[in-house]
């Protein structure tokens, strides 16, 4: 599978499409649709499952140096009367600010980040290392390890400085009840 094949897979989903065009209207500052809405929306198309199975939330990404709490809360609480009536979860973060509570919340540490794919760099999983956004009349996609596993239905861990096996496990169970054919390769 190449960029082109997973990003007309991933906009099938017409949730995925109206979430990255709203990101786009709202000009924030390197915004990015992520993670597993993308990749599970192209698991339900090549399952053959309903465009939207199994997918818990939506999350978009965006990098503003503005690390106030009240800053990201006007943007949360933006982009919910602009999408609610999608009807679904929908959990917009500034990356920039992710260190300030991150280790509270997790802890384990969180060095500042310098842009949003740094923040799709630290995915629990390897597999959900995407992102996709608007780039003039196209979209632009973030992929690091490519779309092999997406493809494949493989989950794999990714063995960076906040991994947590334990949290790995968990997702990993939660997908494999819901996509029975993923291959779950185990954390070392």
């Amino acid at each position: 599978m190449n960029q082109d094949e997973f990003l007309a897979l991933a906009l099938r989903n017409p949730v995925n499409v109206t979430i990255i065009e709203e990101l786009a209207r709202l000009a924030l500052p390197d915004a990015w649709l992520v993670s597993g809405c993308l990749v599970q929306t192209v698991w339900n198309v090549l399952t053959g499952r309903p465009i939207d199975h199994g997918i818990a939330d939506y999350d978009a990404f965006y990098f503003d140096r503005d690390t106030s709490w009240e800053a990201e809360d006007t943007v949360i609480r933006t982009l919910h009367a602009r999408l609610g009536h999608l009807g679904v979860k929908i959990e917009i973060r500034n990356q920039a600010r992710v260190h300030l509570w991150y280790p509270a919340k997790h802890g384990l540490p969180y060095p500042p980040l310098s842009c949003s794919a740094a923040g799709i760099d630290r995915f629990l999983t390897q597999n959900t290392q995407i992102g996709a956004r608007r780039a003039g009349d196209g979209y632009e996609v973030y992929a690091p390890h490519g779309f092999g596993d997406v493809a494949g239905l493989i989950a794999r861990p990714n063995p960076g400085p906040n991994f947590s096996a334990a949290s790995y496990a968990a997702k990993a169970a939660r997908w494999k009840a819901l996509w029975p054919e993923l291959t779950v390769i185990a954390a070392e």
